[in-house]
């Protein structure tokens, strides 16, 4: 433990992994330590006995659920948009060689009390029930519009200076109604509130091309894929990346105190009274409960079922996004299934998750309108954990402090907080244009 280090990374939470991942292939001398003797901190994944202990404090599930081992329960689900930032962090990292991906059947949105298929293309926008028959040659002209949109061609942006024009006043150039607004916006390019609406239109346009692509990638029914086994195995791919690159992993190591000298400045981790110097710390919020402030709270429900969720044309594993305003609520609300389609339960046994960033203290009744759509449920448990951020000032402390991991059911906002991260850290922008090829997603059988 007497080296010093670049880097020590404390928790092995998915964000940390990455990050470890990262540095360590941009050749920085990484040490990875854990409280835990388990992989993945409050992302993990957890087998049946697991769950109820962790829940219901008893040992012993119910033995017609099947069996414990069986059974991958991810606790931060969240779908990797086929395109997007995550799986160009993969195949960055080389990690995909270490993981099976499946894509998932489909991406579904709530409105006026029923669920309808997220139309993401021009010709998807002719078909869907979400509209009327006006509305959808409107919507067919944006949907044309965005994926026509190129930023280095002129020619495409239609004498529009998306930095300049708001999403608002794109969106009312075409005339869209409210209610395909708010698809768009919330089920599309995944925004978790309105604000984006008065924010200049560039990024927006950006998130409805990403969704679009990644659903031709595989041509599913959604843009999105998802590991063989569930998410627990990716903090292990990227552990097993680290050590390829010379990374240490050290699991099982109670206190992990961080050490500071008389600056106030990281200098090392000191655990069973041995100390491992290092210039910059890596952590979750639960390793330096001083250096955050709670934000927020998520409210999340955990179902075991027999069935897929009802109206989701029979989906093995699926998104539902319930927009805020369909719900009179201030966020959206994320309903994410997955099944032994996915290897996380058995034989036909699902795994549902509602979850939202929690406005009460009541998770039963403010979950009420996601699981209402589910049908009936074997097991239900009940969960609120607090969401933190960093408060820090990372140059003057050397400390580098994830964010809690937020309601939704997708990785976008996850990893723009890691490679906001490893900007600061090494003063680089992390380069992302890779051969998306590299990665595949076997599809339902």
């Amino acid at each position: 433990m007497d080296e010093e280090y670049d880097v020590i990374v404390l928790g092995t939470g998915l964000k940390e992994c990455i990050l470890s991942g990262l540095l360590s292939v941009d050749g920085l001398k990484v040490l990875h330590m854990d409280r835990n003797d388990y992989y993945g901190g409050a992302s993990t994944s957890l087998n049946l006995t697991q769950l109820w202990k962790r829940f219901r404090g008893e040992d012993a599930p119910p033995e017609n659920l099947g069996s414990s081992r069986d059974f991958n329960v991810d606790m931060i689900p969240k779908f990797m948009m086929a395109n997007g930032a995550l799986v160009r962090v993969l195949i960055h990292t080389d990690v995909t060689k270490y993981l099976n991906f499946k894509a998932v059947d489909g991406s579904f949105v709530y409105n006026k009390g029923k669920i309808y298929k997220v139309p993401a293309t021009d010709v998807e926008a002719l078909k869907s029930p979400l509209m009327g028959l006006f509305e959808k040659r409107r919507a067919r002209k944006f949907f044309i519009y965005v994926q026509d949109y190129d930023i280095s061609d002129p020619k495409s942006h239609e004498g529009l200076d998306l930095n300049e024009v708001t999403a608002r006043q794109l969106i009312s150039k075409y005339g869209l109604e409210d209610d395909t607004v708010d698809f768009i916006g919330h089920a599309l390019a995944l925004h978790l509130d309105d604000s984006y609406l008065d924010k200049p239109a560039k990024d927006f346009v950006e998130r409805v091309k990403i969704y679009a692509e990644s659903l031709a990638r595989f041509q599913g029914g959604s843009p999105y894929i998802y590991p063989l086994y569930g998410l627990g195995e990716l903090p292990q791919a990227f552990a097993r990346l680290s050590a390829v690159y010379g990374g240490t992993y050290m699991l099982n190591k109670p206190e992990c105190k961080v050490e500071f000298d008389e600056n106030g400045k990281a200098i090392g981790v000191t655990s069973e009274g041995e100390t491992a110097k290092c210039k910059k710390v890596v952590c979750d919020p639960s390793y330096l409960s001083d250096k955050v402030q709670k934000v927020g709270k998520v409210a999340r429900a955990i179902c075991i079922m027999s069935h897929p969720i009802p109206d989701t044309n029979d989906s093995h594993s699926a998104q539902v996004i319930l927009p805020q305003k369909q719900l009179g609520r201030k966020s959206d609300m994320y309903l994410f299934c997955c099944s032994y389609a996915h290897n996380v339960a058995p034989k036909g046994k699902f795994i549902a998750f509602v979850t939202t960033e929690a406005e009460t203290d009541q998770p039963e009744v403010e979950l009420k309108p996601g699981i209402d759509l589910l049908g009936p449920v074997d097991e239900i448990f009940y969960d609120i954990y607090d969401r933190f951020e960093p408060c820090n000032d990372h140059e003057a402390d050397g400390c580098f402090i994830s964010t809690s991991y937020d309601a939704t059911t997708h990785f976008e906002t996850t990893v723009k907080d890691v490679v906001g991260i490893y900007s600061k850290i090494t003063g680089k922008v992390l380069d992302l244009s890779v051969d998306l090829s590299a990665a595949s997603a076997a599809s339902e059988e």
